[in-house]
């Protein structure tokens, strides 16, 4: 019988905590104070070979393509955004087919991980210099800069990425929204995608 969407994001949430501390250390103190990690997951990401294909779970999960963004394209990657009334947005990306994809980080990552699993996760907050600051206290380091300015609709930062075998796995994303804005700025996300870059 196929999962429905809270047996997948308990599923896939749960194997992510599992496997990356940043996130662990986070839910662990949602938990603490009784707000959880679920409330504030502001979208999440499965990287692919095909994007079509991998989608297919989730639309008979009541995910749709959300039609106002359409496909995003980058460099050498393309995405396409699924979202679902109650539910975090679900970001499924690819690598372009042939020459075009060449360089890009994803089917390496998907051919070491596969395309059953989050890549990251996103957590929405309210002031990310502060969240930061927590978070490096507890010994979690990020990297790059913040993407986006200040009062901006969309600033973003990743955490260093966790390893698996030695090679780079997931991480986990602080997230600022402003305005109502509910997209993915091509710009930050081409930015976020090369500082998980090791």
């Amino acid at each position: 019988m196929p999962q429905n969407a809270d047996q997948f994001f308990s599923t896939y949430i749960k194997r992510f905590l599992a496997e990356n501390r940043a996130g662990r250390e986070l839910a662990e103190d949602l938990k603490r104070c009784g707000v959880g990690l679920m409330p504030l997951v502001d979208h999440c990401t499965l990287r692919t070979h095909d994007v079509d294909r991998r989608a297919r779970e989730v639309v008979d999960m009541g995910f749709r393509p959300d039609d106002t963004i359409g496909v995003i394209e980058f460099e050498n990657w393309w995405a396409r955004v699924y979202r679902c009334p109650g539910y975090p947005t679900l970001f499924i990306d690819q690598a372009f087919a042939g020459e075009r994809g060449q360089g890009s980080l994803i089917p390496a990552w998907v051919d070491a991980h596969g395309d059953q699993r989050f890549h990251h996760i996103a957590v929405l907050v309210e002031d990310i210099e502060a969240a930061m600051a927590a978070m490096v206290e507890k010994g979690i380091e990020f990297s790059g800069d913040i993407v986006g300015g200040r009062g901006s609709d969309l600033r973003q930062i990743f955490t260093r990425p966790e390893k698996k075998d030695g090679q780079v796995f997931t991480v986990l994303e602080l997230i600022e929204r402003h305005h109502g804005y509910r997209g993915f700025l091509p710009p930050q996300a081409e930015g976020l995608m090369q500082s998980s870059r090791e």
